[in-house]
């Protein structure tokens, strides 16, 4: 099977899963149907500041599991009982669309989440009431990518899924059709 042949199959299915959720959801044209925005991945790390290694691993490791460099996310401001100033690196975050956000969110639905430890469905109350979900995972070690042997440090991520529209209910069943597993 050619590239064209696989963009071509990828397009009629968003095309049907589109369709499913016009009739769904009952709205009059197509183009009411919610999309995908943008996936955010963040990852916070306490120490950044004082542990260069430690940044550079989690950098690596998330550029290997999203497949797009990330982006060091600073302190706007400075607290002084926390021993941050402003500036101080304190993570980092990747910002997904398109293409690269639907194959990891297949990955998400398909790999990550089943093989998550005592995984009883993601909270469908994790809406923010502005259509956009969000989940954290505790380790990075559930991804395929990542050997559990050659994990130095392990940290967790908070994901978040924007959607094009401001309704709770629409949004969730959006993420239904993408086959998100909700308790």
């Amino acid at each position: 099977m050619t590239a064209s042949q696989v963009n071509v199959e990828k397009k009629e299915l968003l095309i049907e899963r589109r369709k499913k959720l016009l009739d769904r959801l009952e709205l009059d044209n197509i183009n009411a149907v919610p999309r995908l925005e943008k996936i955010v991945v963040n990852v916070g790390v306490g120490d950044a500041s004082e542990n260069v290694n430690k940044m550079d691993e989690i950098e690596e490791t998330l550029t290997l599991i999203t497949g797009q460099r990330p982006q060091i996310t600073r302190a706007r401001k400075s607290v002084a009982n926390f021993g941050v100033r402003q500036g101080d690196p304190m993570g980092y975050k990747v910002t997904l669309r398109e293409r690269k956000m639907i194959d990891f969110l297949r990955k998400i639905v398909h790999l990550v989440l089943p093989r998550t430890k005592d995984f009883r469905g993601l909270n469908p109350g994790s809406f923010d009431g502005r259509g956009n979900y969000s989940f954290g995972l505790n380790e990075q070690g559930v991804f395929p990518e990542i050997s559990y042997e050659e994990i130095g440090t392990v940290f967790g991520m908070d994901i978040t899924i924007v959607t094009s529209t401001e309704d709770t209910e629409e949004a969730k069943a959006l993420l239904e059709e993408y086959g998100f597993p909700f308790a």
